[in-house]
């Protein structure tokens, strides 16, 4: 049942309402690498208000603005809602032009626009890419088939993004997903399925803190050291309330190894830590559901009586035949796994469906959202998705809060009623009554979830198929970098042992 408590102040430990002493979650060096002060917090919920902010923020930059991510699109509006708006890159043009001292910095995975298939003409660095004080380059510096993942945007060093929502088409979209809006399309007027996801904002050291990591991956992409920048005013958009204020913030990293370098795999040491200490409710959303050693912790926490209510909010759309058949398979089968080790019946996976005029009256929201919310103490939103490349092959960055006060609780619990409000159509207010009338998450949820826009419960048959992971998915969705010829004998055991039972 989910129990609304307190915490007392303190660091590392905080005593829970009901006296069970919480240990830190957050270590630096262990599960994170750096923790710094954000003087403001925010969180934008969908593109269409991340795409405001930050055009607002990006007006205000005057030394240098950082654009780090897997893909990104120049032919994107920011504003889409103003046809007198700019494109992405006439607007980054204009700034440049008009403010002398302006530098701008773009990173991108070299085979972002390539996989994508949404920003090719980005290799030609004609037009706004041709500016001398515009640096668009690309990442290659990957194993086989890993990518640059991260999604930051840094501005003077004093104010910073990081989330779920790159720069490119097919991420912008308003709360109100409404299927068939005419603003919800591609640079080249494709209309896309309705898409939800957050970013988070940060100022002062905190920023400061993204525009290191934004660094750090350019010197090791570019080997170029690129100097931080002193003095500015903060780029914080007057009109951005933010959530909470001198709040700790904390970086964890992922960074595949290579041949004499372990990596870097703090985001799921921190994950899987948060985890584990997970007392009354776990809340994710998640664009992939595919991580096996992520289930088998909520496995154990749903085993145990006095356990958390478990709510996952996940992508059921997929695209493309390898994500239909590697990635949706291995979601049912993990769903499987997880429904059939819920003895107190705790476990809820849901998807978000809106109205519509199809047959069956509903269209589906793809979750590309990467949020994970322990209790009201521990919040982590990032790049990093709940499969196994996000674990060690590909390059991540996520921000974590660890609350420490009744102020940081009541944000990180807004947070998730602001979430649930949008899906099930109703108010945060709403929302945060009917969970603590009933001191139940789940009740809550489904004593407000009556609407045709809403969430549903997916359906898996349990009493047959499979709860492992698909054979050869070391090879789609590896946790590290590839050696063919150990994945492939490795793969080809397994689909021999399913053939003809174990074999050695």
């Amino acid at each position: 049942m989910y129990h609304v408590g307190q915490e007392n102040d303190g660091d590392p430990r905080n005593e829970h309402s009901s006296g069970v002493s919480e240990t830190a979650i957050i270590r630096i060096g262990e599960n994170a690498w750096r923790r710094e002060i954000a003087d403001k917090i925010a969180f934008m919920i969908d593109g269409k208000a991340y795409f405001q902010t930050l055009e607002q923020a990006l007006r205000l930059a005057s030394r240098r603005i950082w654009i780090i991510g897997w893909d990104f699109s120049p032919d994107i509006r920011l504003t889409p809602e103003d046809p007198e708006s700019p494109t992405l890159g006439n607007l980054l043009v204009s700034l440049v032009e008009a403010k002398p001292e302006l530098e701008i910095h773009i990173l991108v995975w070299a085979m972002g626009p390539i996989y994508s298939g949404k920003s090719l003409k980005l290799f030609r660095k004609k037009g706004w890419a041709s500016h001398p004080r515009i640096h668009l380059n690309f990442d290659t510096h990957h194993p086989l088939r890993g990518s640059h993942h991260q999604k930051i945007v840094c501005i003077d060093d004093t104010m910073g993004f990081i989330g779920g929502i790159d720069l490119t088409a097919r991420r912008w979209d308003d709360s109100d997903h409404r299927p068939g809006n005419p603003l919800r399309v591609t640079p080249d007027g494709e209309a896309y399925e309705p898409v939800h996801d957050m970013q988070a904002a940060v100022s002062g050291p905190a920023a400061r803190m993204l525009g290191d990591v934004c660094r750090e991956r350019w010197f090791y992409a570019m080997d170029e050291t690129i100097a931080p920048v002193e003095g500015m005013a903060t780029a914080w958009p007057e009109a951005l309330a933010p959530a909470l204020t001198e709040c700790p913030v904390a970086i964890a990293r992922t960074t595949p190894a290579t041949i004499g370098n372990e990596g870097i795999h703090e985001s799921i040491h921190m994950l899987t830590d948060a985890l584990k200490s997970a007392q009354r409710v776990v809340y994710i959303e998640a664009q992939y559901l595919a991580a096996f050693g992520i289930a088998d912790i909520l496995i154990e926490r749903l085993s145990r009586p006095d356990g958390p209510e478990v709510l996952i909010v996940v992508t059921r759309i997929s695209h493309g035949f390898i994500e239909k058949v590697m990635m949706g398979t291995n979601r049912d089968r993990l769903i499987r796994r997880l429904k059939r080790n819920d003895p107190h019946d705790r476990l809820r996976v849901m998807y978000a469906v809106v109205p519509s005029d199809d047959e069956d009256g509903q269209q589906e929201v793809l979750v590309h959202s990467k949020l994970v919310i322990i209790d009201d103490r521990f919040l982590r939103l990032g790049s990093s998705n709940l499969n196994n490349r996000s674990e060690g092959m590909d390059t991540e960055a996520d921000m974590a809060i660890e609350a420490v006060n009744d102020e940081q609780r009541a944000a990180i619990a807004d947070v998730r009623y602001r979430l649930l409000a949008e899906h099930l159509d109703s108010t945060p207010d709403a929302v945060r009554e009917a969970i603590q009338r009933l001191n139940s998450l789940h009740d809550g949820v489904e004593s407000l979830n009556t609407a045709r826009r809403g969430l549903r419960h997916f359906d898996i048959d349990l009493a047959e198929g499979e709860e492992d992971p698909l054979p050869g998915t070391d090879i789609v969705d590896p946790s590290g970098p590839i050696h063919p010829i150990d994945t492939l004998r490795r793969g080809a055991s397994a689909i021999a042992s399913r053939i003809f039972g174990s074999t050695t």
